[in-house]
């Protein structure tokens, strides 16, 4: 593998500016993340799509809050505007679990470490950086900026917030995936405007006065509740959330407006969906796909999990209702090329410690790629969250045929023994049918394939709950499609002679579960021969239908009242029901049963443990008996 110099990284101190030659930087980049130079990291695509366009940038990673400030002084005043990315995920979801304790590491720091990066890095870094260079422009992105776009319930504060941009006292926010944003944002200040002469850009969110909105509020914009109303009544909450994910899902969106502490924060429309040209270009940037030299001898978690996989695309039509990512990346499909995949792989093959496995080919879902509507003016009219719920769309094109031949270019490489698909695969998209019997026989050989030659002996996928009333909440198929997909992964691992495993994850406090779904859960995944293990309870993170239904009490699409477990006391009594089979959780699981009503599932549940238990104390009374012989 090619040994890179201090020099091929974006310089992250005064030393390595110097190194460059470079006595004034045009941008500074300050991330919540550790510097790993990789197009999975989110502050090192930002720094390499400038760099490519000629601006000069440098990146201080997880700088130090405390004190005198010296890491946000370092490189000093930027010529164009400082950026701010918190992480690749928001500081809360990465730091405490849905019981609100710590978690066991961070997976984006210098062996795991805790204590880099504070809570809120984004109001955190951007407070500090107004203090210290009052007129200096600050944009705001990445995960944690882009879904506190809009007023927001905070789970860890268990509050409605307002636009991030109020708290943090920034400029202006670049939403979703920033490429195109942030060099248009680094032209039009390069081309001496001011950040407040920023207003017609796309994809960005900022703070005006009524009069100062440019065109006036029109009829064509959509005005949301205001902060204050939604702090007096949480079904305007609701309500604000409809428009803003659909919103998010559109080709031509609305203008949305939100008055906030006397001002409107006014969310622009997003870019059309990047062509394959510009994805592309995006990943072909000079990333030395390695952390900076400064963590050398240390381990960065997430690194190391991502190293030898390759993302061939981005976006996501499945629309689970607890899921960030089409409000982030959208639900429309933007593929990398052949080339650009193939580009990538033999980069990841002449890694030194590569042993000819790569651990994903994959992307937000594993089996979404060159999917698309067969009508695209149809698409462009569409302002479902889903295309694949509550059924698959008759405009989507399902053929998996695309996907196989990239798996089958990356399979003949040389240096390739194996490569996995690491991403969550939609079972539902396998099992469909569809009027084409091309795309239902590449359905069927896309299975065969990822179960024969793609699996680590465990597949890992997402049914996240038996319940058909719970699964229309999260915006999932129905529970007997899971066991229609496991029928085919037993059949084709009998025919095929292999001992693999599927691993299904299940989600317990989602809003609309109560204890007797778990209940039942317990017993249907008995049934299966399931003894649970990716299991987690629900967590409300911000910009998911599931949180504000969660907070509200109300679906924002019916407006109907919804039930959700909250206290600690609540969620315990349905998350033991993943746990069925220890035997420390039986006495409260009966207890439980008996409560709800339910007493009859407890022989469901151990009745075949009793009459094992009795078939075990028999053969030990023959034995003693034997023995005494």
């Amino acid at each position: 593998m090619k040994e890179y110099r201090l020099s091929d990284f974006l310089p992250t101190t005064k030393k390595e500016t110097e190194l460059r030659g470079w006595d004034e930087l045009d941008v500074i980049l300050f991330s919540g993340d550790a510097y790993v130079d990789h197009p999975s990291f989110g502050a090192a695509v930002i720094g390499r799509i400038l760099e490519s366009n000629g601006y000069r940038v440098a990146i201080v990673p997880q700088p130090d809050w405390h004190g005198d400030y010296r890491d946000f002084k370092k490189l000093g005043r930027p010529r164009l505007f400082f950026g701010i990315s918190p992480g690749c995920m928001d500081s809360m979801v990465n730091k405490y679990t849905a019981n609100r304790r710590l978690r066991s590491e961070d997976a984006y720091s210098p062996d795991g470490r805790h204590d880099c990066r504070p809570e809120y890095p984004t109001i955190v870094y951007s407070q500090i950086l107004r203090k210290l260079y009052p007129d200096v422009p600050i944009v705001l992105g990445g995960i944690e900026a882009s879904l506190r776009r809009l007023t927001h319930y905070d789970y860890w504060q268990d509050k409605l917030m307002k636009c991030i941009l109020c708290d943090s006292k920034a400029d202006i926010i670049s939403y979703g995936m920033g490429e195109k944003t942030i060099v248009r944002v680094a032209e039009e200040l390069a081309a001496g405007k001011t950040i407040r002469e920023i207003r017609d850009l796309p994809q960005t969110v900022y703070l005006s006065k009524k009069q100062d909105i440019p065109g006036g509020i029109t009829d064509n914009d959509i005005i949301l509740h205001s902060h204050e109303e939604c702090l007096k009544n949480k079904k305007a909450q609701a309500e604000n959330f409809r428009h803003i994910e659909e919103e998010s899902n559109k080709i031509h969106a609305q203008r949305l407006l939100q008055a906030v502490d006397g001002l409107y924060a006014v969310v622009n429309p997003p870019y059309p969906p990047m062509t394959t040209e510009e994805l592309d270009a995006s990943f072909d940037l000079p990333y030395t796909r390695q952390p900076h030299p400064k963590y050398r001898g240390k381990r960065i978690p997430a690194y190391e999990m991502i190293k030898h996989s390759v993302n061939i695309h981005r976006g996501c039509f499945g629309g689970c209702a607890f899921c960030t990512i089409s409000a982030h990346q959208g639900k429309f499909i933007t593929c990398r090329s052949k080339e650009s995949i193939l580009k990538e792989v033999k980069e990841v093959v002449q890694m030194p410690d590569f042993k000819g496995y790569l651990s994903d080919l994959g992307g937000p879902s594993a089996n979404m790629y060159g999917m698309h509507g067969k009508n695209l003016k149809a698409c462009e009219k569409c302002k479902r969250p889903s295309c694949i719920h509550p059924a698959v769309c008759p405009n989507l094109n399902t053929d998996h045929t695309p996907l196989l031949e990239i798996y089958h270019a990356v399979d003949a490489l040389p240096e390739i023994k194996k490569s996995f698909i690491g991403s969550g695969v939609r079972y539902d998209l396998l099992l469909h049918r569809s009027n084409d019997e091309q795309c239902n026989a590449a359905a069927k050989q896309y299975t065969r394939e990822l179960i024969c030659k793609h699996v680590s002996g465990r597949l890992k996928v997402a049914p996240e709950h038996t319940s058909d009333k719970v699964l229309m909440l999260m915006r999932k198929p129905s529970f007997q499609l899971f066991e229609a997909f496991k029928r085919v992964f037993d059949r084709i691992n009998q025919q095929e002679q292999l001992r693999q495993q599927i691993i299904p994850y299940f989600i317990s406090s989602h809003p609309g579960c109560e204890e007797a779904d778990m209940a039942e859960l317990a017993v249907i995944t008995r049934r299966l021969d399931f003894h649970l293990e990716q299991v987690q309870d629900f967590t409300p993170t911000p910009m998911t239908v599931a949180t504000e239904t969660w907070y509200t009490g109300y679906d924002p699409y019916t407006l109907q009242p919804v039930f959700s477990a909250k206290t600690q006391k609540e969620k315990l009594a349905q998350r033991m029901f993943f746990f069925w089979y220890k035997p420390e959780e039986r006495r409260n699981i009966e207890r439980e049963l008996k409560r709800i009503g339910r007493p009859e599932l407890i022989n469901q549940l151990y009745e075949n443990n009793r009459k094992s238990g009795n078939r075990q104390e028999k053969s030990r009374d023959v034995r003693r008996r034997n023995s005494r012989k």
